[in-house]
């Protein structure tokens, strides 16, 4: 990762321009063109310096059902858990803890029903079980790493 790299990741969290071409706009202000913006994005999340790139929606405004969930994963199998649990759609983030109950991840899905299932699904395929802890009130917290 180089000085641009920082300086895009930077430039990426917060007040992403909504129009009809917001990459160009960034890269604008960066002194890039928007398809070198564009490659740079991929190639971070290609060597997992990003491990996601996108928005985040507020499932519950829109009808739909969100739920922070903890799992109690053996360290030996940890990494191969969190790829199962990754590769759902309905998995947001997902954040290791040292804590007994030492993977947590937030699932948000269009329907309390949906999200449930996921949750079934993911204990199906990786035999453990997961806690959900639905949300009951919301905070906004404003975060900003530089980098």
């Amino acid at each position: 990762m180089d000085a641009l790299d920082r300086s895009i990741i930077n430039a990426l969290q917060g007040d992403f321009p909504v129009c009809d071409h917001p990459f160009a706009v960034v890269a604008g202000h960066l002194g890039l063109s928007e398809e070198d913006l564009i490659q740079r994005i991929q190639r971070l999340l290609d060597e997992n310096y990003l491990t996601r790139f996108g928005p985040l929606f507020n499932a519950d405004q829109f009808g739909g059902a969100v739920s922070l969930c903890a799992m109690k994963v053996p360290k030996e199998h940890f990494d191969k858990v969190a790829e199962k649990v990754n590769a759902f759609s309905e998995v947001a983030h997902n954040y290791q803890r040292d804590h007994e109950l030492n993977m947590w991840f937030v699932l948000a899905a269009e329907s309390q029903q949906t999200l449930n299932q996921a949750r079934q699904r993911i204990e199906q395929q990786t035999g453990l079980k997961v806690l959900s802890f639905p949300k009951r009130e919301e905070f906004y917290v404003g975060l900003y790493f530089e980098v």
